[in-house]
């Protein structure tokens, strides 16, 4: 059994999780890696607003739960502008709390991925790394729409 912990950018606070929670009982997008695994969602929270102040408290918290592996969720890379601490959450989480990190959660939408298509926000390396586990096929984007 895995044990997971999901932190969402802030200013999707409001958000009721269907998507990554959807994806997670689906095995798609960032969960695609437990196809064969049984999975625990063991805690949900934002990273507390720009500039994540939340991200150097809420593992703790996650890891007494029991927590392993921690999903920075898609949000953080299709909102406008994405994350530019995206990084600094993915290097900071694993040298602090020992966990692992997983970049991603549900697919990303047909709507985000047309707008960030024409604005070139992916283009780089980098970006091409972070959302290969979420980038799916057309069919799926829509189903995530």
């Amino acid at each position: 059994m895995k044990r997971i912990g999901i932190i969402i950018c802030h200013r999707y606070h409001t958000c009721a999780a269907g998507k990554c929670l959807r994806a997670m009982r689906n095995r798609e997008g960032g969960f695609s890696i437990y196809k064969d695994e049984e999975i625990e969602l063991v805690g949900i929270t934002t990273c507390g607003g720009c500039p994540g102040g939340n991200v150097e408290y809420a593992p703790a918290e996650m890891k007494k739960n029991g927590a392993e592996i921690i999903h920075l969720a898609t949000g953080l890379m299709v909102g406008y502008p994405p994350c530019p601490r995206l990084e600094e959450f993915r290097k900071f989480i694993p040298a602090k709390y020992g966990m692992q990190v997983v970049i991603g959660t549900h697919p990303i939408p047909k709507s985000y991925y047309e707008t960030h298509s024409q604005l070139g926000t992916w283009k780089s390396e980098i970006w091409g790394e972070r959302i290969k586990a979420v980038i799916t096929d057309e069919e799926t984007r829509i189903a995530y729409n």
